[in-house]
């Protein structure tokens, strides 16, 4: 019984130091936005995860569910854009449901608190702006689901109208002009957004304080976000479930889930200014 007890003492007392670092970890990110002038939020589908939307690369992700159509074989073969909408379709069925969750709320809290310059994400999902967060705040590197363009005019409709066209029995819609319909978003092989990647960089390169959550940082141009951040001098704070390149250049990297981090760090900076 005693070498039970002291186990479970032992157990303990290994728990503690992890937590109060993280704590210590908190308050010193909360201090660096109280200071800071330009304070960027990066996100990746780890922030989204956790209002039930699978990412894409780990076990069980979209890409394990699906064949990743490039854009080519979309503009080229009609075969191509059925299966495209066909898996978009699929996809549906988890976002039409998913909401913001506390790490949404959370970043939006800093908005309202007027902490936040800008959120750059690759999640395509449109949860920071249903979170509250103005669409001219948010910088969408790799689109956004809910829009839906012609690849040819470029005349933007929304998802509901495309739907509407599905409904009537076309499986890869098309626009009056003959262009193919597309959902907003940067498939495998297109190019990025020029305009959205020049803003991100500029602004990463501005920042005080760059704050990364839920990202791998593996996806080329976007995981270069950090690296200009840290380069001009940034604070550089890493929340992450699994490891990134960035790990040992941060200045704070916290290991664990992004709601539950950031909903703390907001609560860190309320109580500050009480």
């Amino acid at each position: 019984m005693a070498e039970k007890k002291d186990r479970k003492l032992k157990k303990n007392r290994q728990k503690t130091p992890s937590s109060q670092q993280t704590k210590d970890k908190i308050k010193q990110v909360v201090q660096k936005i109280l200071t800071a002038n330009q304070v960027v939020v990066f996100t990746g589908a780890g922030i989204s995860t956790e209002s039930g939307i699978p990412d894409y690369r780990s076990q069980g992700g979209i890409w394990d569910k699906f064949t990743p159509i490039y854009f080519d074989d979309f503009m080229d073969q009609k075969n191509a854009r059925i299966q495209y909408w066909d898996q978009r379709l699929d996809m549906e069925k988890g976002l039409k449901h998913a909401k913001p969750n506390r790490g949404h709320k959370s970043i939006a809290h800093l908005h309202e608190m007027g902490f936040l310059t800008s959120v750059i994400t690759q999640n395509i999902d449109g949860l920071h702006q249903e979170s509250g967060i103005p669409s001219d705040k948010i910088i969408e590197l790799h689109g956004n689901t809910r829009r839906v363009r012609c690849m040819n005019c470029k005349q933007i409709i929304s998802w509901e109208e495309a739907m509407v066209m599905i409904n009537a029995g076309a499986r890869a819609p098309e626009c009056r002009c003959g262009g193919y319909y597309k959902p907003d978003t940067i498939s495998f092989g297109q190019e990025m957004p020029e305009k959205e990647t020049r803003k991100a960089a500029m602004l990463a390169a501005k920042s005080d304080v760059f704050i990364v959550v839920g990202s791998t940082l593996l996806v080329q141009p976007a995981a270069l976000m950090p690296e200009y951040a840290r380069n001009a001098g940034a604070f550089l704070v890493i929340i992450n479930l699994s490891e990134t390149p960035y790990d040992s250049l941060c200045h704070v990297l916290i290991r664990d889930s992004a709601g539950k981090i950031l909903e703390a760090i907001t609560n860190g900076v309320k109580k500050s200014l009480t």
